[in-house]
């Protein structure tokens, strides 16, 4: 089920165009999780209502989308159609401008489903294709475009990732019981849905209490070859000396920490394969400015709650995702899945908006955005 979310929204275009736009996002999806900081890019060359190319983005430094679909259609492509869910860039970057392409490919008329937020190409890429004499037309299934690219969006305008909070709670708002236990709180399908959703993010972090208390993989357990890049933040460095996030052969982990802490499990650390940074002061903030500046667009949040607060707090989370489980554990010092805010009313209380429910077996599946970034979707 789902409710209040923006997505439902008419679209422009024939449902045909629509369908073809649709066509788009599934082909972009492809590389979910590969092309930071790149966007998610599909396209699609049609011809008297029959496909001639289709071609996806499949990561820095390659092809985009476009020029897999040109080179897809060949010939046929002079007088068609192209579908594209992000305007064609006007600029030279690592590789040439998508609408100098378009333009030499003899095509006729591009739809468009959302124009590019980048400055180097922000309406100049439409502007070259209508200098050129080629019909477009934007704006085609422009919420379901704008929501696979949400966490790229972010990224250029605001110049740092975008922060996803995930976690599981019980009905009665525990994320553990008084002893810390919580294997398991949500469903399998809850579970599988979390590792899809990790497959769909650059990194993924959590803290030094998660460590412990958890040893998790932080992996996409093989339902995506893609994993993310493992993020623990540490102040004072107190963590095992095995876990399995030092496990690296396969996947990476980078650890955050303070200045001149811990220096003989850092050099364990560093024997292991794990990446270790050291900052003056360590916040949910700086950790995403770092992150900003590896080129990753999007983030997960798993920590546990006092973690969470303070990514919150420092405008490090715009999307939530809240797996509620129907049981109840109780006890009055059982951890929650945020912790202190400092917030004393409930007027003060921090709203989402888009919101939309998914039952997921006997859980539900609740996803918003923080209030402020409601302009996202």
């Amino acid at each position: 089920m789902n409710h209040g979310s923006e997505l439902d929204l008419p679209s422009i275009g024939t449902p045909f165009d629509q369908k073809m736009m649709q066509r788009c996002l599934e082909l972009a999806r492809q590389a979910v999780g590969r092309t930071a900081p790149n966007p998610l890019v599909g396209a699609v060359i049609v011809k008297e209502g029959k496909i001639l190319g289709e071609g996806f983005h499949p990561g820095p430094g390659q092809p985009h989308a476009e020029v897999f679909a040109l080179r897809n259609a060949g010939e046929e492509a002079r007088g068609a159609t192209i579908y594209v869910n992000l305007e064609p860039c006007a600029h030279y970057g690592r590789t040439p401008p998508c609408s100098k392409a378009l333009i030499e490919a003899g095509m006729k008329k591009v739809f468009v489903g959302m124009i590019d937020p980048d400055t180097r190409v922000c309406g100049k890429g439409i502007q070259q294709l209508e200098d050129a004499g080629i019909k477009v037309i934007v704006g085609v299934e422009e919420a379901h475009c704008r929501k696979l690219n949400e966490a790229f969006i972010h990224r250029i305008r605001f110049s740092k990732p975008f922060g996803i909070l995930k976690y599981a709670m019980t009905l009665d708002g525990k994320i553990a019981t008084t002893t810390g236990h919580s294997s398991w709180i949500s469903s399998t399908a809850s579970r599988q849905q979390v590792h899809q959703l990790r497959a769909t993010c650059d990194a993924v972090i959590i803290g030094g209490n998660t460590v412990r208390r958890d040893n998790p993989f932080l992996t996409t357990h093989q339902v995506s070859e893609h994993n993310p890049l493992r993020v623990v933040m540490s102040r004072i460095l107190d963590l095992p000396l095995e876990a399995n996030l030092w496990e690296t052969q396969e996947v990476p982990t980078l650890v955050f920490t303070e200045t001149k802490t811990n220096s003989t499990l850092q050099k364990q650390l560093l024997k292991r394969g794990v990446e270790v940074i050291e900052l003056p002061v360590l916040t949910p903030a700086m950790v995403m400015e770092r992150l900003y500046e590896r080129g990753l667009c999007s983030v997960l949040w798993e920590c546990g709650g006092t973690l969470a607060a303070k990514a919150i707090a420092d405008g490090a989370v715009q999307k939530i995702l809240a797996f509620i489980a129907p049981k109840i554990i109780g006890g009055q010092f059982a951890p929650s899945p945020v912790g202190d805010l400092g917030l004393e009313k409930m007027t003060e209380a921090l709203e989402l908006e888009n919101i939309s429910f998914h039952a997921i077996d006997s859980d539900l599946l609740i996803e918003g955005y923080l209030s402020k970034n409601a302009w996202l979707v």
